[in-house]
């Protein structure tokens, strides 16, 4: 058994530490952890029937080597100065100039005192304590000069630079930490057992955290003086080295440790454009003007960002919470280039190295803006809704990128895509009329009454910003590291790259946009079509012979034929003909007429019409009989009511949204249909602002139609008859006879259906 200095030993229940070993006498010291020390024998200590020996633990009190050595950044800024005055009387004892050397002589130096040329070494450090002592204590104790003896200069003779200063400075100010006497094992144990126990709990007060280490000490160690345990203060002083601040929330926390322990650590190291894209979706702080009733919205501003080149490929501005339709139309934009738009010049068409325009436009069919395209391989999303759906998951696999999703609540892993949000809000946003701030507190006295921007005007705006200043302005600290000496910016990143590795035109597919919208796994019937989400749809083309029969498709939904549909138009729906796979037909729902049309409607609307259906026990025989129901949620038909001001008193603004957003959704939905880009020569048509009057207008005529549809249908078996003259009214019964009341409640029927 080998006894050192430092051994730690067990008896009786009693742990002691080797303090000293008398090898010549055969004694040993034994100290205890109260400091108690005891003098015994070998020959004792071996005899002794309850000895066990412990683990070696590290001495008390360490080495002073035991440490890492003193740095000048250990110094604050005020210690350091100070260690610089005294390095400089230093440096003039040895060399005569305050600097160190001649060539950094200060004015009046060297002085006749320590003039190198007329005095010996020995001279100057006599002549410099003596100046040391003359000079007033309280100077003298403020630059710590008041020790600087004659033998203090001698042992600082020979050290210049780094050393000196070290040197030079106070012991006291990097003095080793003596840590925390009062922390036993016992302590240590009852605080680790707090944060276990705190980490499960909502978050606690220090307070609370303290008694709950009181409490555990009475339970688990009963003996232990009371006095003994820290005081709230050393426990606070304990907590914050251990564990840190604690700023974070619980749920985070508990998130991280979860994350840690799955292994989920890291970062991803990203060296080509394409390699990550980040999305991430925020409403838009700048109040826009809805063309329905010209009311101020909010939208929703949707972002990709690549995280390679930190450029901004595509953007979607929706007046409501953006669907998977959106985020996969988004992805799609990534992929094509942009057009040209009225009042862009030359200096914002296509400039990259390696890949000329007119090889672009003969792709495309139209000038190229200056915006990067290309295929993502990785999405990173957030855990929102539509970043979750189905849809949008199949639709990133259409494309043939990889999805990963930030871990959850941790806003770091979309650290890029959160602060171009507040780049975005600087630099353009501030400038904008119905600007609303950051903040409720920072809102000015009426955004709303300021708001002149609509959404396509709002569109045009953040392209031109993206595209002239963004995609063109100097990143600074997102700058690579290859090139640290360089400015670049997204697009001279993304040239750099193209050089490296090429480029890839990898255009989506035209179909690409029906194969991204939901899918109904459906059975076709005949003459009537298919039904949707409760309502019917048909196309000639379904009542071929081939579509009578159940689809001969396999698996979970055999036999039964696949439809997709768009949740912002639910006026029709796609059907892939399986001949040849590439082309789509529209079933038109059957409730719309055959002449004219009707304003879109999306799934709320059509849950609503099922909803008023079923609510009010409405016997339906035909689709056709749904659209007067319809017409009625989609707006009112009288004519004082299609006034604009006696709308905006019947509908609230809720309502006028809504119906803002259904046209927004369809113009929406009938822009991401369009598969061929029109030329560069023909100017874009302008759109033009749906008003309430023409959206009245357009449901006045649906109405009209449809009452003409109905009355002809009534009118279809019957045979016309020709009107009577006024002699045979006359004759056929008196004129002073009140008509029978069957009769005449017939007749005020009759004239109401009229009209």
């Amino acid at each position: 058994m080998q006894i050192a200095p430092g051994r730690r030993l067990a008896l009786n229940g009693v742990e002691w530490t080797v303090e000293d070993v008398h090898g010549q006498l055969g004694r040993l010291v034994l100290v205890d952890d109260d400091g108690r020390a005891e003098t015994r024998s070998f020959r004792w200590l071996i005899n002794h029937a309850d000895l066990r020996l412990l683990q070696t633990v590290e001495s008390r009190r360490p080495s002073p080597t035991a440490r890492q050595p003193r740095t000048l950044a250990d110094l604050s800024k005020d210690q350091l100065e100070r260690a610089r005055l005294r390095a400089a009387h230093v440096l003039e004892v040895e060399t005569g100039f305050r600097e160190g050397h001649p060539a950094r002589a200060m004015k009046g130096e060297p002085r006749p005192a320590y003039d190198p040329n007329h005095t010996t070494l020995t001279q100057r450090r006599y002549t410099k304590a003596a100046e040391i002592e003359a000079m007033p204590r309280p100077e003298a104790v403020r630059l710590g000069l008041q020790h600087l003896s004659y033998r203090t200069l001698v042992r600082l003779s020979g050290l210049a630079g780094d050393s000196l200063l070290l040197a030079c400075a106070d012991g006291r100010w990097t003095r080793r930490r003596s840590g925390h006497r009062s922390i036993t094992k016992e302590v240590r144990e009852a605080i680790f057992a707090v944060k276990a126990e705190c980490g499960e709990r909502a978050r606690v007060s220090l307070a609370a955290r303290h008694r709950l280490m009181h409490q555990y000490m009475s339970e688990r160690f009963p003996t232990f003086p009371t006095e003994k345990i820290p005081s709230r203060w050393t426990f606070a002083a304990v907590w914050e080295e251990w564990f840190g601040p604690g700023g974070a929330r619980p749920r985070y926390g508990r998130t991280a440790e979860a994350a840690a322990e799955a292994g989920v650590s890291g970062r991803m190291v990203v060296h080509r454009p394409g390699q990550v894209l980040v999305l991430d979706s925020t409403p838009m702080p700048v109040k826009l003007r809805e063309t329905v009733f010209g009311d101020a919205i909010t939208a929703t501003l949707t972002l990709a960002l690549d995280l390679y080149t930190h450029g901004l490929p595509a953007f979607r501005l929706t007046l409501q919470s953006d669907t998977s339709v959106d985020i996969a139309m988004l992805l799609r934009d990534v992929m094509l280039p942009l057009p040209m738009r009225d009042g862009w010049g030359e200096d914002m068409e296509w400039p990259y190295a390696g890949v000329p325009a007119d090889v672009i436009a003969e792709f495309t069919g139209h000038k190229v803006a200056a915006l990067p395209f290309f295929a993502p391989e990785t999405v990173t999303t957030d855990h929102g809704g539509p970043y979750k759906n189905h849809d949008l998951v199949e639709a990133e696999r259409e494309i043939g990128c990889r999805i990963l999703p930030a871990r959850v609540l941790r806003q770091t892993d979309k650290y890029a895509v959160e602060r171009q949000f507040h780049t975005i809000q600087t630099m353009l946003f501030e400038h904008l009329l119905g600007f609303t701030g950051g903040d409720v507190a920072d809102r000015g006295a009426d955004p709303e009454r300021d708001a002149s921007l609509t959404l396509t005007q709002a569109e045009h705006v953040i392209a031109t910003w993206i595209v002239q200043i963004w995609q063109n302005r100097k990143l600074g600290e997102y700058a690579p590291s290859w090139a640290p000496g360089e400015d670049h910016s997204p697009n001279t990143l993304f040239v750099a790259a193209m050089e490296q590795g090429g480029f890839d035109l990898d255009f989506p597919e035209p179909g690409f946009y029906y194969k991204v919208l939901r899918k109904h796994h459906v059975k076709i019937h005949p003459r009537r079509g298919v039904k949707i989400l409760g309502l019917w749809y048909h196309h000639p083309v379904l009542d071929e012979p081939r579509f009578l029969q159940p689809s001969s498709r396999g698996g979970k939904h055999a036999g039964q034929w696949v439809v997709r549909s768009d949740s912002r138009d639910r006026r029709q729906t796609f059907f892939q003909d399986p001949a040849d796979h590439e082309t789509w037909h529209i079933l038109r729902w059957r409730g719309l007429p055959p002449e004219g049309e009707v304003p879109a409607f999306s799934d709320k609307t059509a849950n609503d019409l099922l909803s008023h259906v079923k609510a009010n026990r409405i016997r339906i025989h035909s689709e056709s009989e749904l659209l007067e129901h319809l017409l009625e949620i989609l707006g009112s038909v009288t004519p004082v009511d299609q006034w604009p001001s006696q709308a905006k008193k019947k509908a609230g603004k809720k309502r006028r949204v809504a119906q803002a957003r259904e046209i927004t959704r369809a113009q929406a939905a009938a822009a991401d249909r369009v598969t061929a880009p029109a030329s560069a020569a023909e100017p874009a048509p302008a759109e033009l602002p749906a008003a309430w009057a023409e959206h009245a207008r357009t449901i006045d005529r649906a109405v009209d139609a449809d009452r003409r549809r109905r009355r002809e249908e009534a009118l279809a078996d019957t045979r016309p008859v020709a009107p009577a003259t006024l002699h045979e009214v006359l004759n056929r019964r008196p004129m002073f006879r009140l008509p029978p009341p069957d009769s005449s409640e017939a007749e005020t029927t009759v004239r109401e259906e009229d009209a």
